[in-house]
């Protein structure tokens, strides 16, 4: 074969394999096509659930009820990631995905050394979403709008959460030929709530359902800013407690409305939860108390200081024979309607 012939092909085969391409994945080893970087991953967890539980309940006589609620929310209020879903996006507009990938943390903090090629990126993370079946990513081939977006099980009925979801927004500029160590911390974006209700003095109420509402239904990564756009019924859970005139109910959702309209994702751990007082309810159970009659009482409860992302946030009250709920917090209101016919709206499995 004649020299001019070989260098034709030679330049045909580098040609060719410049056309591939180079998609670099975690673990690759593809250091010829782009750098390799560390990024380490951390889940910040800013919260006051130990804080809420010692103000609201008697350290001396309801340790049992305190103790059962953390167990219920083990796996809410954790800094354990079991797993991460990894977008890294173009800059530039419409800032579309680049580089994604799925990995299992199944750590507090851990490191990853990645191999992409050098750019610039505005990286976002999440954590904890592949056992959280009412919640889902999407939109997420563009940075601006990934969200994490919850759905009803039944109407627009939706599950409590039961894990803590975590997400991070950084910018990275991956440079070729220099060795880089990014830091991103992930932040809650849910939260919970646990209402208590001493039935001392309603030993006829056959059955009482509580839901809640006024919590955002999505989240976007890129601002960390939730949205409000359908009202949804959250479930609740019983918990089990010692006391046998005692009921408490517990529930894990997305943050409500804050008094200031643009809700973001604490990060100031100094007082992140100190808040005012709001003039109108941000967010409210709802309790169905059932007479021996058939006869259903509904209570409205309203509280007027916003549950923000991380936040845990407890309620105790009193049912009355006719099915009335009165509470003592001074952040709480309580309308109430007797002889409560059920609508159409919600599903409350009466």
């Amino acid at each position: 074969m004649s020299r001019t012939v070989l260098l034709y092909a030679l330049l045909f085969l580098l040609g060719a394999a410049s056309l591939t391409g180079c998609r670099c994945l975690v673990d690759e080893d593809l250091s010829d096509c782009a750098p390799e970087f560390d990024v380490d991953y951390e889940l910040m967890l800013v919260t006051n659930l130990q804080t809420e539980l010692e103000t609201v309940l008697d350290v001396q006589t309801e340790i049992a009820l305190s103790g059962a609620l953390k167990e219920s929310l083990q796996n809410v209020f954790t800094d354990f990631a079991h797993d991460v879903d990894l977008s890294f996006y173009d800059t530039a507009e419409p800032m579309a995905r680049l580089e994604h990938m799925r990995e299992i943390m199944d750590a507090s903090q851990t490191s990853y050394a990645l191999h992409i090629p050098g750019r610039d990126y505005i990286h976002t993370c999440v954590a904890n979403l592949n056992d959280e079946a009412g919640v889902t990513l999407e939109g997420d081939e563009f940075c601006h709008t990934a969200r994490l977006v919850q759905h009803p099980s039944v109407k627009d009925t939706v599950e409590a959460h039961t894990t803590g979801l975590f997400t991070a927004r950084k910018h990275l500029d991956v440079q070729t030929g220099k060795d880089q160590t990014f830091n991103v911390s992930l932040y809650m974006v849910n939260a919970s709530t646990s209402l208590v209700l001493d039935m001392s003095d309603a030993p006829g109420i056959k059955e009482l359902r509580v839901v809640e509402t006024g919590f955002a239904d999505s989240f976007s990564i890129a601002d960390s800013t939730y949205h409000f756009d359908k009202e949804q019924i959250v479930r609740t859970r019983s918990v089990p407690t010692e006391n046998e005139s005692e009921r408490c109910f517990v529930s894990v959702h997305f943050p409500s409305r804050d008094i200031d309209p643009d809700t973001k994702v604490i990060i100031d751990t100094d007082e992140p939860f100190d808040t005012d007082y709001s003039e109108v309810a941000l967010w409210e159970w709802r309790v169905y108390a059932v007479l021996e009659d058939g006869s259903i009482t509904e209570n409205l409860i309203g509280i007027h200081t916003p549950l923000r992302p991380g936040q845990f946030k407890m309620v105790k009250g009193r049912v009355h024979e006719d099915g009335a709920v009165t509470s003592e917090d001074k952040y709480v209101g309580v309308s109430v309607m007797l002889d409560w016919l059920p609508g159409k709206e919600h599903d409350l499995e009466f």
